[in-house]
Protein backbone atom coordinates (compact mmCIF):
# COMPACT_ATOMS: atom_id res chain seq x y z
CA UNK A 1 0.00 0.00 0.00
CA UNK A 2 1.38 3.39 -1.02
CA UNK A 3 1.92 6.02 1.66
CA UNK A 4 1.41 9.65 0.66
CA UNK A 5 2.90 12.67 2.42
CA UNK A 6 1.13 15.99 2.90
CA UNK A 7 1.87 19.20 4.76
CA UNK A 8 -0.49 21.31 6.88
CA UNK A 9 0.35 24.82 8.05
CA UNK A 10 -1.17 26.24 11.24
CA UNK A 11 -0.76 30.02 11.19
CA UNK A 12 -1.69 32.09 14.24
CA UNK A 13 -2.23 35.82 14.78
CA UNK A 14 -3.89 37.93 17.47
CA UNK A 15 -6.93 39.87 16.30
CA UNK A 16 -9.37 41.81 18.46
CA UNK A 17 -7.60 40.56 21.62
CA UNK A 18 -8.16 36.90 20.69
CA UNK A 19 -5.94 34.24 19.14
CA UNK A 20 -7.02 33.46 15.58
CA UNK A 21 -6.04 30.76 13.11
CA UNK A 22 -6.13 30.99 9.33
CA UNK A 23 -8.39 28.38 7.72
CA UNK A 24 -9.50 27.59 4.17
CA UNK A 25 -12.81 26.22 2.93
CA UNK A 26 -12.14 23.18 0.77
CA UNK A 27 -13.24 23.45 -2.84
CA UNK A 28 -13.06 19.75 -3.72
CA UNK A 29 -13.62 16.31 -2.15
CA UNK A 30 -13.05 14.90 0.36
CA UNK A 31 -14.79 17.20 2.86
CA UNK A 32 -15.77 19.65 0.13
CA UNK A 33 -17.12 22.86 1.68
CA UNK A 34 -15.59 22.16 5.10
CA UNK A 35 -13.01 24.38 6.78
CA UNK A 36 -9.47 23.04 7.03
CA UNK A 37 -5.88 23.96 7.81
CA UNK A 38 -4.08 25.11 4.63
CA UNK A 39 -2.04 22.28 3.14
CA UNK A 40 -1.65 19.69 0.42
CA UNK A 41 0.48 16.94 -1.05
CA UNK A 42 4.27 17.15 -1.26
CA UNK A 43 5.52 17.09 -4.84
CA UNK A 44 8.19 14.47 -5.74
CA UNK A 45 10.81 17.13 -6.52
CA UNK A 46 10.42 19.42 -3.49
CA UNK A 47 11.38 19.41 0.17
CA UNK A 48 8.70 19.18 2.83
CA UNK A 49 9.42 22.74 4.00
CA UNK A 50 9.18 24.05 0.43
CA UNK A 51 5.85 22.27 0.05
CA UNK A 52 4.55 23.92 3.22
CA UNK A 53 5.52 27.40 1.98
CA UNK A 54 4.05 26.72 -1.48
CA UNK A 55 0.72 25.39 -0.19
CA UNK A 56 0.36 28.29 2.22
CA UNK A 57 0.86 30.87 -0.52
CA UNK A 58 -1.31 29.04 -3.06
CA UNK A 59 -4.26 28.58 -0.72
CA UNK A 60 -4.16 31.78 1.37
CA UNK A 61 -1.87 34.32 -0.30
CA UNK A 62 0.39 34.41 2.78
CA UNK A 63 4.12 34.29 1.97
CA UNK A 64 7.53 35.06 3.48
CA UNK A 65 6.70 33.81 6.98
CA UNK A 66 8.85 31.77 9.35
CA UNK A 67 7.68 28.14 9.43
CA UNK A 68 8.54 25.78 12.26
CA UNK A 69 7.94 22.04 12.02
CA UNK A 70 5.44 21.01 14.67
CA UNK A 71 4.61 17.30 14.58
CA UNK A 72 3.83 14.39 12.26
CA UNK A 73 0.30 12.97 12.25
CA UNK A 74 -0.12 9.55 10.64
CA UNK A 75 -2.98 7.65 12.24
CA UNK A 76 -4.57 5.12 9.84
CA UNK A 77 -7.90 6.34 8.54
CA UNK A 78 -7.20 10.04 9.04
CA UNK A 79 -7.70 10.61 5.30
CA UNK A 80 -10.42 8.79 3.29
CA UNK A 81 -8.20 8.90 0.16
CA UNK A 82 -5.81 6.33 1.61
CA UNK A 83 -2.75 6.09 3.85
CA UNK A 84 -1.67 9.70 4.27
CA UNK A 85 0.93 11.05 6.70
CA UNK A 86 0.98 14.79 7.25
CA UNK A 87 3.83 16.93 8.55
CA UNK A 88 2.36 19.89 10.42
CA UNK A 89 4.05 23.29 10.58
CA UNK A 90 3.09 26.40 12.45
CA UNK A 91 3.87 30.07 12.01
CA UNK A 92 3.10 33.28 13.88
CA UNK A 93 2.20 36.65 12.37
CA UNK A 94 2.50 40.01 14.17
CA UNK A 95 -0.69 41.07 12.39
CA UNK A 96 -3.51 39.21 10.68
CA UNK A 97 -2.90 39.95 7.02
CA UNK A 98 -5.83 39.71 4.59
CA UNK A 99 -6.44 36.14 3.47
CA UNK A 100 -6.99 35.47 -0.23
CA UNK A 101 -8.20 32.02 -1.29
CA UNK A 102 -6.58 30.37 -4.27
CA UNK A 103 -5.72 27.00 -5.78
CA UNK A 104 -8.25 24.41 -4.58
CA UNK A 105 -9.48 26.56 -1.67
CA UNK A 106 -12.93 28.10 -2.07
CA UNK A 107 -12.43 30.65 0.72
CA UNK A 108 -9.81 31.70 3.29
CA UNK A 109 -10.58 33.44 6.57
CA UNK A 110 -9.35 34.02 10.12
CA UNK A 111 -11.23 32.16 12.86
CA UNK A 112 -10.98 32.63 16.66
CA UNK A 113 -9.54 29.56 18.37
CA UNK A 114 -12.37 29.73 20.88
CA UNK A 115 -15.08 29.41 18.22
CA UNK A 116 -13.86 27.06 15.50
CA UNK A 117 -16.20 25.66 12.83
CA UNK A 118 -16.42 21.90 12.15
CA UNK A 119 -13.12 20.89 10.54
CA UNK A 120 -12.06 18.41 7.86
CA UNK A 121 -9.84 15.38 8.45
CA UNK A 122 -8.25 15.33 11.94
CA UNK A 123 -7.57 19.06 11.88
CA UNK A 124 -9.30 19.63 15.21
CA UNK A 125 -6.64 17.41 16.79
CA UNK A 126 -3.85 19.22 14.95
CA UNK A 127 -5.11 22.61 16.14
CA UNK A 128 -5.49 21.41 19.73
CA UNK A 129 -1.90 20.16 19.70
CA UNK A 130 -0.68 23.39 18.08
CA UNK A 131 -2.31 25.51 20.76
CA UNK A 132 -0.84 23.35 23.54
CA UNK A 133 2.64 23.69 22.04
CA UNK A 134 2.25 27.44 21.61
CA UNK A 135 1.23 27.88 25.24
CA UNK A 136 4.13 25.75 26.46
CA UNK A 137 6.60 27.70 24.33
CA UNK A 138 5.60 30.93 26.09
CA UNK A 139 7.65 29.73 29.06
CA UNK A 140 10.98 29.18 27.36
CA UNK A 141 11.04 30.92 23.96
CA UNK A 142 10.41 34.32 22.39
CA UNK A 143 7.21 33.06 20.79
CA UNK A 144 5.03 35.74 22.40
CA UNK A 145 7.07 38.51 20.80
CA UNK A 146 6.65 36.99 17.34
CA UNK A 147 2.97 37.90 17.57
CA UNK A 148 3.89 41.57 18.04
CA UNK A 149 5.36 44.29 15.84
CA UNK A 150 8.96 45.36 16.47
CA UNK A 151 7.79 48.15 18.80
CA UNK A 152 4.94 47.62 21.23
CA UNK A 153 3.36 48.85 24.45
CA UNK A 154 3.17 46.82 27.66
CA UNK A 155 -0.60 46.61 27.22
CA UNK A 156 -0.18 45.11 23.75
CA UNK A 157 2.31 42.59 25.13
CA UNK A 158 -0.03 41.55 27.93
CA UNK A 159 -2.92 41.15 25.49
CA UNK A 160 -0.85 38.76 23.38
CA UNK A 161 -0.07 36.60 26.42
CA UNK A 162 -3.74 36.65 27.45
CA UNK A 163 -4.87 35.72 23.93
CA UNK A 164 -2.54 32.72 23.80
CA UNK A 165 -3.22 31.53 27.35
CA UNK A 166 -6.95 32.13 27.06
CA UNK A 167 -7.24 33.89 30.41
CA UNK A 168 -6.81 37.29 32.02
CA UNK A 169 -3.56 38.25 33.72
CA UNK A 170 -3.29 40.68 36.60
CA UNK A 171 -1.77 43.86 35.18
CA UNK A 172 0.49 44.71 38.10
CA UNK A 173 1.93 41.19 38.42
CA UNK A 174 2.51 40.91 34.67
CA UNK A 175 4.45 44.17 34.53
CA UNK A 176 6.44 43.28 37.64
CA UNK A 177 7.54 39.99 36.09
CA UNK A 178 8.59 41.75 32.91
CA UNK A 179 10.52 44.30 34.91
CA UNK A 180 12.34 41.59 36.86
CA UNK A 181 13.22 39.66 33.71
CA UNK A 182 14.55 42.81 32.05
CA UNK A 183 14.01 41.47 28.55
CA UNK A 184 12.36 44.68 27.35
CA UNK A 185 14.26 47.69 26.09
CA UNK A 186 12.35 50.95 26.76
CA UNK A 187 12.32 53.40 23.89
CA UNK A 188 11.96 57.16 23.84
CA UNK A 189 9.02 56.84 21.49
CA UNK A 190 5.39 56.79 22.57
CA UNK A 191 2.16 55.61 20.99
CA UNK A 192 -0.66 58.11 21.01
CA UNK A 193 -3.22 57.02 18.42
CA UNK A 194 -6.46 55.76 19.95
CA UNK A 195 -5.14 55.88 23.52
CA UNK A 196 -6.46 58.02 26.40
CA UNK A 197 -2.86 59.00 27.12
CA UNK A 198 0.51 58.35 25.47
CA UNK A 199 2.03 54.91 26.16
CA UNK A 200 5.73 54.15 26.10
CA UNK A 201 6.99 51.80 23.41
CA UNK A 202 9.36 48.88 24.06
CA UNK A 203 11.51 46.52 22.03
CA UNK A 204 12.38 42.92 22.86
CA UNK A 205 16.01 42.40 23.97
CA UNK A 206 17.28 39.17 22.39
CA UNK A 207 20.64 39.55 24.16
CA UNK A 208 19.06 39.62 27.62
CA UNK A 209 16.79 36.71 26.74
CA UNK A 210 19.74 34.53 25.71
CA UNK A 211 21.41 35.17 29.08
CA UNK A 212 18.29 34.10 30.94
CA UNK A 213 17.89 31.02 28.77
CA UNK A 214 21.47 29.98 29.50
CA UNK A 215 20.64 30.15 33.21
CA UNK A 216 17.53 28.01 32.71
CA UNK A 217 15.13 30.78 33.78
CA UNK A 218 11.57 30.28 32.53
CA UNK A 219 8.72 32.73 32.00
CA UNK A 220 5.73 31.23 33.83
CA UNK A 221 2.52 33.21 33.77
Amino acid sequence: MAVHVTVDVVIFAVRERALHVLLVRRGRPPFEGKWAIPGGFVEPDETIEAAAARELQEETGVADVYLEQLYTFGDPGRDPRGRVVTVAYFALLPAASPAVAGSDAREAAWHPMGALPPLAFDHDRILAYSLERLRNKLEYTTVGFQLLPGKFTLTELQRVYEAVLGRKLEKRNFRRKMEVLRILQPLREQRREGLPRPARLYRFSAQRFEKLKDKGILFPF
